[in-house]
C-alpha cells in the first residue's frame, strides 16, 4: 500500500497531545507510521484563509494544516456541520437549522481543502477522509482530477431516509458520497439506513457484501467498528489509580463510592435525562445516599451555538436542585466540571468508579464505554449502564442496556449495578473485556485499510470543472 494520507476537519498536532488529544487521534495511532500525513484545518482562523499550507513533521509524520477565515469558519463549521448536520444525524430535526448560504459556505471549504491537499498527493497515495465535515471531499477531488484510492469513514450515527431527505440538498450531498471507494460505519444499523438512503434517493441496489455502482465508480460500504488499545489503557488505570489524582478524589469520597460519567458537553449525550435519573435514584433508593457520589465530566464544547448554551444552564439548574434537595454537609451526591480531564487522569478515576453511566441520545460508537471495561480491576469490577442508542451497545450486550429517555429505567439501572454481587460482575466485565481486547483501534485500521488497499487503481484522466 502507498502513504497513508488522514485528512479531517481538525489536525491534532503533536503539541496538543494529552488532555486535547481525542478518540480519532488515539485510534489512528497504529495506522499512522513514520511518511504518513495528516492533513486538515489548524484550528486557527484568519485574514487570509486558507492561502498558506502550514507543515509539521513529528516522529516521521507529516501534519499539514491550513486556516480558515472568521466567516468560512462560521458558515462552514459552525452553522453547517454542526447547526444542521450534526443534529440530523443525531434524529434531532427540531435543531436542525439549514441556510442555503451555510450550505455553500461548507462546500466552498471542501473545495479549499481539495485544492490545498493536491500538491501534496503522490500518484499511489492511500486517502482516507473522517466525518461529516468532509462528506464532498472526494467528489472534489475526483474533480481536480485526483485518481487515488479515497475513503470515508463517518463517526456519527446515520439516519434512515425519511429522516435524512428532511435536510435541503440531501440528494446532492448523497451522491457526493458515490465519489468515496469505500465508506465505513461503526453499526450494521448505520449502515442500513445508508444503504436504504442510496435505494430510495438513486435507485440502486447494493449486493449482499455493500457494493453497489454509481456513474461508473464502484463504492463499498462496510461495517468497522472503532475501538480502542484496551491493554494499554488497562495499564494506564493501573498505574493512575495509584497516582495523586486518584488518592486525592478516593481521599475526598470518604467512605462513599464513585459512580462517573466522561461526556462532551452536548444535547446528544443524554446529559439532562441522566441528571434527572441521579435525582430519581436517590429519592427512590435512599440507601444508597452518601454511600455513592456520581462524578460528571462534561468538557464543554461549541459555546457560541445557542443549543449549547441552553443546555448548560438547563443542568446548572439540575445540578442545584439535585444537590440542594440531598446533599449533607459532609457528603454532595452529584458533582459536576466541565473542563476537561487528562487521559491517564481519567483511566485512573474510571478504576475506582463502582459503576459508569454512558447514556448517550444517540452516538456513532461512545469510546467512553470501552475505555470503563478496559479500565477495570478483573478481582473487583465496576459495572457499565449503556444506552440501547449507542453504537458501543451492539458489541456490548453484557452492559446494563437503558433507554436513555427513561430516568426512571436509569435510577433503576443504577440500583440494579450499585447492588450487584462480585460473581455476576465479573462475569459481565470478562464478556466485556473479550470484546474491547479483540475489536481494538488497531484492528479497525486495519480492515479499513485492507478494503481500501483491494480496491483497483482508477486510470488517469485530466482535471473537471469543479463542482458547484
Amino acid at each position: 500500500m502507498g502513504r497513508l494520507v488522514v485528512v479531517s476537519n481538525r489536525v491534532p498536532l503533536p503539541s496538543e497531545r494529552g488532555a486535547k488529544a481525542g478518540g480519532l487521534a488515539v485510534a489512528l495511532a497504529d495506522a499512522l507510521q513514520p511518511g504518513s500525513l495528516w492533513f486538515g484545518w489548524s484550528g486557527r482562523r484568519s485574514a487570509r484563509g486558507s492561502g498558506t499550507t502550514h507543515i509539521q513533521r513529528s516522529e516521521g509524520v507529516t501534519y499539514a494544516t491550513i486556516d480558515l477565515t472568521e466567516a468560512e469558519y462560521h458558515s462552514f463549521y459552525v452553522n453547517f456541520s454542526n447547526g444542521a448536520l450534526w443534529p440530523l444525524l443525531h434524529f434531532r430535526l427540531g435543531l436542525v437549522d439549514f441556510r442555503t448560504d451555510d450550505y455553500g459556505g461548507y462546500r466552498s471549504v471542501n473545495r479549499q481543502y481539495a485544492a490545498a491537499l493536491l500538491p501534496l498527493l503522490r500518484p499511489d497515495d492511500v486517502i482516507w477522509v473522517h466525518d461529516y465535515h468532509l462528506i464532498p471531499l472526494a467528489a472534489e477531488l475526483r474533480a481536480l482530477g485526483v485518481t487515488n484510492r479515497i475513503g470515508f469513514f463517518l463517526h456519527t450515527p446515520f439516519v434512515p431516509p425519511t429522516i435524512f431527505h428532511a435536510l435541503p440538498r440531501s440528494t446532492e450531498l448523497l451522491t457526493t458520497f458515490c465519489s468515496y471507494d469505500v465508506i465505513g460505519f461503526h453499526t450494521r444499523t448505520y449502515r442500513t439506513a445508508f444503504l436504504d438512503c442510496i435505494t430510495e434517493t438513486l435507485g440502486i441496489h447494493s449486493d449482499p457484501d455493500g457494493r453497489f455502482v454509481w456513474r461508473g465508480n464502484s463504492v463499498r460500504v462496510i461495517v468497522d467498528p472503532i475501538g480502542i488499545d484496551a491493554e494499554g489503557f488497562g495499564d494506564r488505570a493501573r498505574d493512575a489509580s495509584r497516582g495523586n489524582d486518584a488518592r486525592m478524589l478516593r481521599d475526598s469520597l470518604g467512605k462513599g463510592g464513585l459512580a462517573i460519567g466522561v461526556d462532551r458537553l452536548d444535547y446528544s449525550k443524554g446529559l439532562i435525562n441522566r441528571f434527572e435519573a441521579i435525582g430519581r435514584f436517590f429519592g427512590t433508593y435512599p440507601q444508597h445516599r452518601r454511600q455513592v457520589s456520581f462524578l460528571q465530566v462534561a468538557a464543554r464544547s461549541r459555546e457560541d451555538q445557542g443549543a449549547y448554551q441552553r443546555l448548560r444552564r438547563e443542568l446548572d439548574r439540575i445540578v442545584g436542585d439535585t444537590n440542594g434537595r440531598y446533599s449533607e454537609f459532609d457528603w454532595t451526591p452529584l458533582r459536576y466540571m466541565t473542563r476537561a480531564v487528562k487521559r491517564d487522569t481519567l483511566a485512573g478515576f474510571f478504576r475506582l468508579s463502582r459503576l459508569a453511566m454512558v447514556t448517550p441520545l444517540r452516538d456513532g460508537m461512545n469510546l467512553v464505554a470501552k475505555e470503563y471495561v478496559a479500565a477495570q480491576d478483573p478481582g473487583d469490577p465496576g459495572v457499565l449502564i449503556l444506552s440501547r442508542f449507542a453504537g458501543a451497545a451492539e458489541e456490548l450486550t453484557e452492559a446494563l442496556i437503558v433507554n436513555p429517555y427513561d430516568s426512571d429505567e436509569i435510577a433503576d439501572a443504577m440500583h440494579v449495578g450499585l447492588s450487584m454481587e462480585v460473581e455476576e460482575r465479573r462475569e459481565r466485565w470478562n464478556a466485556l473485556h473479550t470484546k474491547v481486547t479483540t475489536n481494538t483501534a488497531e484492528r479497525f485500521c486495519t480492515v479499513f485499510l485492507n478494503h481500501l488497499q483491494q480496491v483497483e487503481m482508477k486510470p488517469a484522466r485530466p482535471a473537471l470543472r469543479a463542482i458547484s
